[in-house]
């Protein structure tokens, strides 16, 4: 059963995500929050596998209460996934490097949500394409010329081939076909790679390959 908390400051978008998730037989909802402070007290009791936030509450924002869950080493397993008005929504940069494992825009499709619930406890981040070519574009504008980071000398020459188009938004399947090998091994590559950085997800593999040099401005094309 994946339990899921919902914090937003709008009860009527709680009570519709409520609906929806608990309709389903492998998604409970466990407690939900009006604010962001009451939000991460909540994830602390309750222990939940994934957090819909919005970025916008009163008392504490959605994106500092991602930010104390996500850097509580008691709450490591659990995952975040931000709640937007618009796809170009001004935090979803700083949201990814808060440790969210994706975000969504709340007018999303029902199945789509569900799709998402599920996606981020298989440990996957939702993160379009489209999506990551506006993230590494901030990045682009934000950051001066990366310098590589020393901790890639840990990774083997094909985990930093399949970090480096993980960073340009491509999925299991479709670094296995650009390399010509499993969904399977492609996919064992990625955790590896997870494991030695350190990261939480792939959102945050996206974050370090170009921060590291790995991934450039103008290779999504």
């Amino acid at each position: 059963m994946i339990r899921v908390v919902l914090a937003d400051d709008q009860v009527l978008v709680r009570a519709g995500f409520r609906a929806l998730l608990d309709a389903q037989r492998d998604i409970e909802v466990v407690g939900e929050a009006a604010d962001g402070e009451r939000a991460v007290a909540r994830v602390r009791e309750v222990r939940p596998d994934v957090v819909l936030m919005d970025i916008r509450m009163p008392q504490l924002d959605g994106l500092a209460a991602t930010r104390r869950i996500t850097e509580d080493p008691a709450l490591a397993e659990v995952k975040v996934v931000m709640l937007t008005t618009f796809e170009l929504d001004e935090y979803v940069f700083e949201a990814i490097r808060s440790g969210a494992s994706g975000f969504l825009v709340k007018d999303t499709e029902p199945e789509e949500l569900l799709r998402a619930v599920r996606a981020v406890v298989a440990g996957d981040a939702l993160l379009s394409p489209g999506v990551t070519r506006r993230l590494i574009a901030e990045f682009a504008a934000r950051s001066k010329e990366p310098a590589p980071a020393a901790v890639l000398a840990e990774l083997t020459e094909r985990e930093r081939e399949v970090m480096a188009l993980v960073g340009i938004g491509l999925s299991n399947e479709e670094i296995a076909r650009r390399l010509v090998v499993s969904p399977l091994t492609a996919k064992t590559h990625v955790s590896r790679t997870m494991i030695k950085l350190g990261a939480r997800d792939r959102a945050q593999l996206v974050v370090l390959a170009y921060e590291s040099g790995l991934v450039r401005p103008g290779w999504l094309g």
